[in-house]
This record gives structure tokens, sequence and C-alpha cells, in this order.
């Protein structure tokens, strides 16, 4: 009898938004390799399809991430470190190189630890339940942040307040996490996952191509500086302004109709 992999991050698509459900509530959706591996999958489905706008991270249960389950993971860890992105994937914490095209926002709850943390910096627009309580805690494991929290973390939320928590391990709540400005916004418990799905459509209702140019010009300016970005920006004024959803948005501008926009 051939063992099937479990089911660890359920998909669904709602309109121009992909869900992405971490799904093991009884280990307080602590990552094993299945979740590595198919959290990757579905980051690369959101990059590909032209249909699919935005990502919407959330978790089933109390608790949004305990980290990573290093007892499963642990013995995978090889010298070059850990090998979790199949065919078809794209890292989530993009530390490899490669970046989702396009915009993610997230939802948290209960616990968010490491690699929750580390995925909160490599997204977008964070919203959190009142009561999450959040850790970086790899220098209690005797291992360092390898999701990206030491090259993300000290840009973020600034230098000292970064080797606060890194150089810690301890944990800090949801208003500290809003202070330092890992998250934009707080919300009653429970009612995370439709505020952040509130974002996610309201992007997914503007010009796709010109939402992606927007978040790759700033990324290109956190990432290469301010030249860089400067020098795309009317290339890129020129491509967009030649586009269909470009037309689309001055006819919604002069008769004051509501936008549809095709993506093209």
């Amino acid at each position: 009898m051939t063992e099937t992999t479990p089911t660890r991050v359920v998909t669904e698509r709602r309109g121009h938004v992909l869900l992405i459900g971490f799904n093991r509530p009884e280990k307080r959706n602590a990552a094993d390799f299945a979740l590595l591996q198919q959290l990757s999958l579905a980051y690369g489905e959101l990059d590909r399809d032209p249909d699919l706008r935005v990502g919407l991270v959330h978790a089933l249960g109390d608790h949004f991430t305990a980290g990573l389950d290093l007892a499963d993971v642990g013995p995978r860890l090889g010298a070059h470190g850990l090998d979790m992105v199949p065919e078809g994937g794209l890292n989530p914490w993009q530390v490899d190189g490669q970046s989702v095209s396009k915009p993610v926002v997230m939802a948290v709850q209960g616990t968010c630890l490491t690699l929750g943390i580390e995925l909160i910096l490599a997204s977008d627009i964070a919203i959190a339940a009142e009561s999450t309580v959040f850790g970086q805690i790899e220098v209690s494991r005797g291992i360092l942040p390898f999701g990206g929290a030491t090259l993300r973390l000290p840009r973020t939320v600034g230098w000292g307040n970064a080797m606060r928590w890194l150089l810690t391990g301890d944990m800090f709540n949801a208003a500290e996490a809003l202070r330092i400005g890992l998250v934009q916004e707080i919300v009653p418990d429970g009612t995370q996952f439709e505020r952040a799905l509130a974002l996610a459509e309201r992007i997914a209702a503007q010009a796709p191509l010109a939402v992606q140019a927007t978040l790759a010009n700033a990324r290109t300016a956190v990432r290469d500086g301010d030249a860089a970005a400067e020098a795309d920006l009317q290339p890129e004024l020129a491509r967009l302004a030649a586009t269909t959803d470009a037309r689309v948005g001055m006819e919604s501008f002069l008769s004051r109709v509501p936008a549809v926009f095709q993506g093209r």
C-alpha cells in the first residue's frame, strides 16, 4: 500500500485571490517538509497563473505556525542547507534570488514563530489578531534564522528593534509587532482573515500589471538602490500607458464608472 502525502496546505481561488492555508492545526501548523513543499507549489501557482492577482496566506486552527518541525526537517538538512522547492514551486521566503511577482497579504493569529515572521517579512501586508504572540527564537535552538529575518527585519523595523528580538529569542505581542512595523493592522481575534481578504480583494480590483510594476519598482529600490529604481520609472510608465488597462482606467476616470481591469 502506497503512503499518500498529507495535505498540509489547502488552496482555494476566490475570484482573482488565491487563498493559501496552513493545514496542520493539530501541530500548531508547525512546518514539516510536506508543508514547506506544498507551500512552495502554491506560491509557484500564484506566480504563474495570469488570472491570479494576489495571494492571501492564512492558517487553519488557533495558531498561525509554531515554526519549523525540526524533528521532521532536521534530518533533511544537508551541507548546503535545505532543498525544499520542488519543480514548479517558488521559495515563499524568497531568499534564493527569485521573488513572487504578485502581492501577498497575510492573516496571522495565535502563535507566530520563526518562519512565520519571516514569511510576513517576505510578504507585503500583514494583519494580526490582537492576541497573536511572535518570536524569532532560533538562537534558543542553536541555529540562526535562515528564511530572511537577518536580511529583512533590520530593514523593516530598524537595527535596534531587530536585534532586540533576533538576539534574545524573546516573545513579543501584537502591539509590539505593530509598533515596530512588522504588521500593519491589529484586529479583534477571529476577524483577521476577513480583514486580510478585504484588503486582498481591494488590491485585486486594481490594474494587475500596474500593481505588479509598482511592487517590482519598490523592490528594486530596496534591493538595488534608488538610482536603479529611478532608471526603470519612465520605461515602465511608457509600457503601462500602452496597455488596455490604462485605457480602461482613463475611461473610468472620465465616466466615473468603476473600472474592470483585464490584466492586459
